[in-house]
């Protein structure tokens, strides 16, 4: 038997232990009498040993383990009635409630895994981007906590247990088969909202192979993964982007695996960075009117090249606050952030994508840079691989 499967049948003797400092009482009314003649706390605090555990790895890691227990806010239903503030050591008894509004308690969510928790970290923002309210308003106020290399069950047990009197949502990515189950059971017998990342997909993955998963995190000391060639081409995607940027040496156009082109300050820059650490060779090359577009842009492969527009409202608002960052006074800025000036550039670029209708034109007002990589990546694949959708609109 492991290590960690050995630690784990020894914390599970000590489960109903746990249960009952968790819950306060245990079934069948076995409480004891000190506990029975005190009414429960109402503070919610947290382990001290999970504290000072978490502080220790914050400062390793470079983060900060921000608001370690429940931050409690409150929602004004009624204009004509002042606000109230409640600090999160604040005991309930000591508030008088306040008809007509409504207190709300910060929810929580831990984010455990066995390795950096990247996985984990970017699914959880990925679906918290579908509650904006709770984003951009602070409607449910919400905070997260990364806790990565968790490959110890004493350790695990501290977060769960600490989950469970903070009442947080658990989302974990444990490679280790004895660790997920732990968690598992830990979360359903506490009572603890949780989800396992990788553990079905794992699952369907191994039985569709028909072999094994190593039960290893990626990085993990027992595995020995030599640098694949893989690694190097993302290294020389990089170094070829960053020498391309903004029209450098338009004699290597023919090089590049995509080629992006659009007026200034349409994120060429860091879409072209974004591509190449996926391993893409990426060129970008702005448009400006009165200065001539290289010529090889016109002879590379025309399904390498890909347009980018942007409302002009948008354009001009993230000129203005570029030409502030520059420290430009409102006399030096000339015409580059008036709007005459940004819809002549817009339909310069307009005419040349229509002179070029095979170059596929994306537009980037209100997109994240991993949405339109996406846009591209999927149709620079699709074309490799001559498969096309029926086209619909030249603007995606």
């Amino acid at each position: 038997m492991g290590t960690v499967a050995m630690a784990v049948s020894q914390l599970w003797a000590n489960v109903g232990a746990v249960v009952l400092e968790i819950r306060g009482c245990g079934h069948n009314n076995q409480i004891e009498p000190e506990a029975a003649s005190e009414p429960p706390s109402r503070k919610l605090k947290g382990s001290p040993r999970l504290n000072r555990w978490s502080r220790a790895r914050a400062l390793r890691s470079g983060r900060k383990l921000d608001r370690p227990t429940p931050q409690i806010q409150t929602v004004q239903s009624d204009a004509s009635l002042p606000p109230i503030t409640l600090s999160p050591d604040t005991d309930a008894s000591d508030i008088d409630v306040v008809e007509g509004v409504e207190v709300r308690v910060s929810k929580s969510i831990y984010i455990v895994s066995d390795g950096t928790g990247w996985t984990a970290e970017h699914c959880v923002n990925a679906a918290l981007g579908q509650f904006d309210y709770c984003l951009v308003d602070h409607g449910c106020p919400l905070s997260t906590h990364l806790f990565s290399g968790i490959d110890d069950a004493e350790k695990l047990v501290e977060i769960l247990k600490q989950a469970a009197k903070e009442d947080a949502l658990v989302v974990y990515t444990l490679a280790d088969p004895s660790m997920a189950a732990y968690a598992k059971q830990a979360c359903k017998l506490w009572g603890v909202r949780s989800t396992d990342v990788l553990g079905p997909i794992i699952e369907e993955i191994s039985s569709h192979l028909g072999v094994s998963p190593s039960g290893l995190p990626r990085g993990a000391s027992g595995r020995k993964l030599p640098l694949s060639d893989e690694y190097f081409r993302r290294i020389e995607a990089v170094e070829f982007t960053i020498k391309q940027d903004d029209g450098a040496c338009p004699q290597n156009l023919a090089k590049a695996d995509i080629i992006l082109t659009g007026v200034s300050r349409t994120g060429k820059t860091p879409l072209s960075i974004y591509l190449a650490q996926k391993g893409y060779k990426v060129a970008n090359v702005p448009i400006v009117m009165g200065v001539e577009m290289p010529k090889t842009l016109f002879k590379v492969d025309v399904n390498k090249v890909f347009g980018l527009t942007i409302n002009p409202v948008v354009l001009q608002n993230i000129r203005k606050a570029r030409a502030r960052t520059l420290g430009f006074s409102p006399e030096s800025r000339s015409n580059y952030s008036e709007m005459d000036y940004v819809r002549q550039e817009l339909e310069f670029a307009g005419r040349l994508f229509a002179e070029n209708p095979v170059w596929p034109v994306i537009d980037v007002t209100g997109k994240a840079i991993e949405e339109t990589a996406a846009v591209i990546l999927r149709l620079y694949h699709d074309r490799k691989q001559k498969f096309m959708m029926p086209r619909i609109s030249k603007r995606y």
